[in-house]
């Protein structure tokens, strides 16, 4: 499924769904038994009989789903599948996908540069530069390997001023707005750094966080070695 319409535009997509059938010579059994299941999983009931041209974007692109699933491929490749969508249907299509994948075992190859369809979606990354691979693993494994610090939230309980941080030399402040400061620090040095920060300071809350996905992957294309 990629960027351009498989549906036709002033038909139902029920009509579309029918085409296909014949196209790829669905027996008419399986047919209504897969169109049942996928009615169902995307919630297509209520607009099967409407023109497509009179659909939302949200609902055209689960009938264009529906339309590259009714002859239950081994593989199905995804270009940019949430692209334009409002994030509750983002999050709908990204949904159905993992049901999707975990019910019938189906391969999903997704193109995207949303993060967040990544992060939600994909147990393998393959990331290309220049038509070339530089890595090809777990997203978890992106992080191990290039995302060399952590961040600390902190929000203290009573006035802080930057000179006080200088007894913990290896918290480097990325965003001060007191009583809430962020650090920048060493993974390795992460849980002694906020062991220290709660040892030598009133402390309301603290939070630690992996960096973003997407400042890693900023990172990496931005001339981190990549050997």
């Amino acid at each position: 499924m990629g960027q351009k319409n498989q549906l036709w535009w002033d038909l139902p997509a029920l009509d579309s769904f029918l085409l296909n059938k014949e196209i790829y010579e669905i027996p008419n059994d399986q047919f209504q038994a897969t169109l049942t299941q996928l009615v169902e999983m995307l919630s297509l009931k209520e607009f099967l009989k409407v023109q497509v041209r009179k659909l939302s974007l949200g609902q055209r692109m689960k009938c264009e789903l529906a339309a590259s699933l009714l002859h239950s491929p081994k593989v199905l490749f995804l270009d940019e599948p949430t692209i334009g969508l409002d994030v509750v249907m983002q999050k709908k299509i990204r949904d159905f996908l993992k049901d999707y994948n975990q019910k019938f075992q189906t391969t999903i190859i997704l193109t995207s540069h949303y993060m967040d369809d990544v992060k939600e979606l994909c147990n393998r990354v393959i990331i290309i530069d220049k038509g070339q691979i530089f890595f090809d693993g777990r997203l978890d494994q992106i992080i191990k390997k290039y995302a060399d610090h952590k961040t600390l939230e902190v929000i203290f309980e009573g006035p802080i001023e930057k000179p006080d941080f200088k007894i913990i030399p290896d918290a480097k402040i990325s965003d001060y707005s007191p009583p809430r400061v962020i650090f920048s620090v060493k993974r390795r040095l992460a849980n002694q750094v906020a062991a220290k920060l709660l040892t030598k300071f009133h402390v309301a809350d603290l939070n630690i966080t992996e960096s973003s996905i997407e400042d890693i992957i900023r990172e990496v294309f931005t001339g981190r070695d990549l050997s």
